[in-house]
């Protein structure tokens, strides 16, 4: 069940992103639409930071549909969480504070806090994980368009080869 699932999860990221591959965006266009939508879907925005993709979308012409939409294949509802309860962890490491509601403090205070750690730490997790979405996807864009050039290629002879075998 779980086995399916992932499957059908890869094969959707895989779908998205080889559209963009196929686009007529440069390597650096596609791989950077993807960062930033990366960047946009890991803040937690309540879902308005797809609406801001079409306005990037309408202003920029480099922008990649594909590669900016293909980030909410990658960071759905179901891995979200796991970002959030991360950039909690990163940023009550980075001001060494842990929220509890001791009797001083109201629950407003503890949740202010809570709050300020989450998107402190959100910004980093989005920062690092743009960047590595920026390489790979950059690294994997070159390799299929290289991919795709080399089979052209081969085929492209491979059919003089076969042109001139049948003549003899």
């Amino acid at each position: 069940m779980i086995r399916d699932r992932l499957a059908l999860y890869r094969d959707r990221v895989r779908r998205a992103l080889l559209a963009a591959f196929r686009e007529e965006h440069t390597p650096h266009e596609i791989a950077l639409s993807f960062a930033i939508g990366i960047f946009i879907t890991a803040m937690p925005s309540g879902g308005l930071g797809i609406g801001l993709f079409f306005v990037f979308i309408y202003w920029w012409s480099w922008v990649s549909k594909p590669a900016i939409f293909a980030s909410v294949v990658v960071l759905n509802p179901i891995i979200k969480p796991v970002v959030y309860i991360a950039s909690y962890q990163v940023g009550a490491f980075l001001f060494g504070t842990e929220p509890r509601v001791p009797s001083t403090h109201s629950s407003l205070e503890t949740i202010i806090t809570i709050v300020q750690l989450v998107l402190i730490g959100n910004v980093i997790i989005a920062l690092v994980l743009s960047v590595l979405s920026y390489v790979t996807v950059l690294h994997l864009t070159r390799a299929h368009r290289q991919q795709v050039r080399t089979d052209s290629a081969t085929s492209g002879w491979s059919s003089v080869l076969l042109f001139f075998r049948r003549r003899k």
